[in-house]
């Protein structure tokens, strides 16, 4: 399974970025391989419009089944769902951290009320 999280740097010691679209980085785990890759979003952060919708697509891109994230707007869980990637929000601390988190159920799945984009 793949575990994808927004971060601020680039390695799982990095802080979860509370946005989704205009993460610095997607990190992505692999729990088969028990490895982390590391995804540049430059465009998406920089994009006047769209960066939801252009952040799934590359989460979608890596055959990612999960998403764990501070918060998620409408348009972006929109874009996860209909990739049927599962999306979990309100994450804090590391990536590591967040990851830990996810595994061991404690953090919330999100549903279309409240996909707003909020902090």
């Amino acid at each position: 399974m793949k575990i994808a999280i927004t971060a601020q740097g680039n390695s799982p010691d990095s802080i979860v970025d509370p946005r989704f679209g205009r993460a610095a980085w997607l990190l992505i785990h692999d729990d088969v391989s028990d490895s982390w890759e590391s995804i540049d979003n430059t465009a998406g952060r920089n994009t006047a419009h769209g960066a939801g919708i252009q952040a799934a697509q590359k989460v979608a891109d890596h055959h990612v089944e999960a998403l764990v994230t501070g918060a998620i707007g409408p348009k972006a869980f929109t874009s996860l769902q209909t990739a049927k990637i599962r999306i979990f929000h309100g994450a804090r601390g590391t990536a590591q951290e967040a990851l830990a988190a996810y595994k061991a159920g404690q953090l919330q799945e999100a549903s279309e009320s409240d996909a707003t984009g909020a902090v």
